[in-house]
């Protein structure tokens, strides 16, 4: 089993930055492929982004692309979105979520959200205008 605990949502104007952390106990968060996924008010949850094992391959929904950044510190156990030059369209609850992936996932399987066995509860962030 792993355990998923995400930190760092809140308010920000928009045009501001936040980071989020995900912090990973149980089971080596090193063997996983990690993701962000979003749900904002009335609409389905999305994804956002997601890295490899390694963090050698990164995918991100064209929404975000060129705005967040993930990365991950396997040391650490944690995973981060970084995210700048948000929008009052980024409001949402953002859920980090692992998976096993034993070989490469592709963007389509990166993704769908049943390839991910663990999820965290999510954290607020809001952008105002």
């Amino acid at each position: 089993q792993v355990q998923l605990v995400e930190s760092g949502g809140g308010l920000v104007q928009a045009g501001g930055s936040l980071r989020l952390s995900c912090a990973a106990s149980g089971r080596t968060f090193s063997s996983l492929t990690m993701g962000w996924f979003r749900q904002a008010p009335g609409k389905e949850r999305e994804f956002v982004a997601a890295l490899t094992r390694s963090g050698g391959t990164l995918y991100y929904a064209d929404s975000v692309k060129g705005r967040f950044t993930i990365s991950r510190d396997n040391a650490k156990n944690t995973g981060y979105l970084q995210m700048n030059s948000l929008k009052p369209e980024d409001t949402a609850v953002y859920y980090c979520a692992a998976g096993p992936a034993p070989f490469l996932w592709t963007m389509r399987e990166a993704s769908t959200q049943s390839k991910y066995d663990y999820w965290g509860q999510g954290t607020q962030v809001t952008v105002s205008l």
